[in-house]
């Protein structure tokens, strides 16, 4: 059975509605997952609206309700947000505020087990945050809502590798004092969980350094000496297939040679200039770590062309295929 997943079309205010409407009309994913949309009936009117498109939809109560044998979208309408209330290419409070009570209602949906994997489309981070959800980014408010305790993160995903971070949305003064050997294993155990998940069966990853050149011996830095390298070592030892610290001018052309499936990062630009310059419309978020599949477009809610029904789908089909394969590798690992 294909595994149902929860589709959130975005901040209203933004390109979601629009490539959710485009992407679902082009039937594109009919084979991977069952789909259902979980929002207002109007914000996907006027998705199909700005997209030019004219797909069959019906409106169901509850996710149990669906007839999933149907040749149309189902949608469950909560009637929560009413477009013509917003400014549309702005941030707004209200849509971050009603977009955030959507995910927390479909969270709730995926822990009662009637969704198996939540995608959605780009939000805003600051509307968000203006809404009422004081979190410094979505992926520590869906942590909340799961009780999750240990350690999660953000895994990022182009078409050649995933990358993983250390620390992630903190200062950059910040960052260097969480450069631990406790984190450093934590995100390299999550990357290695998080990509088998994925599909690879015994992925390859790379940890970056944090100082230029490795730190050149200790001339710049010994973070390698005291705490990179011998943590990696030690889950060599564990059996993942690990290797580094890597110098982060050299790490991401090695993954893009394929000699990496993962690359675990010291911090966020480290990677996130590599990932966004190689992959900025294909790319995928994943909230890695918690027991709810979270995926996303890496890219942004895209004020400039919002309504010009031009916007790619590309990263959104792609995290909807991801989370499928994440879905399907959950329930087998429940069954197993």
């Amino acid at each position: 059975m294909k595994p149902i997943l929860g589709l959130m079309l975005g901040d209203p205010t933004g390109i979601g509605p629009e490539i959710s409407a485009k992407l679902l009309a082009s039937g594109r994913l009919q084979d991977v997952a069952r789909i259902a949309v979980i929002g207002d009936a109007r914000v996907l009117e006027m998705g199909c609206r700005d997209a030019r498109v004219q797909p069959a939809w019906r409106a169901y109560r509850s996710v149990a309700a669906i007839d999933w044998s149907l040749d149309e979208i189902p949608l469950v309408d909560l009637g929560n947000v009413d477009p013509a209330k917003l400014t549309r290419r702005e941030v707004s409070p209200d849509a971050g505020r009603l977009a955030g009570e959507t995910l927390h209602h479909m969270t709730e949906l995926a822990l009662q087990g009637e969704l198996e994997g939540i995608t959605f489309a780009p939000l805003n981070k600051a509307a968000l945050h203006r809404g009422g959800w004081k979190y410094h980014d979505e992926h520590q408010m869906f942590a909340a809502w799961n009780g999750h305790q240990g350690f999660f993160g953000e895994m990022n995903v182009i078409e050649q590798f995933s990358t993983f971070r250390v620390t992630s949305h903190v200062a950059l003064r910040q960052a260097l004092e969480l450069v631990t050997p406790e984190r450093i294993a934590a995100a390299v155990r999550l990357a290695d969980r998080s990509l088998r998940a994925a599909g690879h069966a015994r992925p390859r990853i790379g940890v970056a350094a944090l100082n230029p050149h490795c730190g050149e011996g200790g001339l710049f830095g010994d973070e390698e000496i005291r705490l990179i390298a011998p943590t990696v070592r030690l889950l060599a030892e564990e059996g993942i297939a690990v290797s580094g610290p890597i110098s982060s001018d050299t790490i991401f052309l090695k993954a893009l040679k394929g000699e990496y499936e993962g690359v675990v990062m010291m911090y966020h630009d480290q990677g996130q200039i590599a990932t966004k310059l190689l992959g900025f419309n294909k790319g995928v978020t994943v909230t890695a770590g918690l027991r709810t599949v979270y995926t996303t477009p890496a890219h942004g809610t895209a004020f400039d062309i919002t309504g010009e029904g031009r916007a790619d789908t590309g990263a959104l089909e792609q995290a909807l295929r991801i989370a499928a394969r994440m879905a399907l590798a959950r329930r087998n690992d429940a069954h197993a």
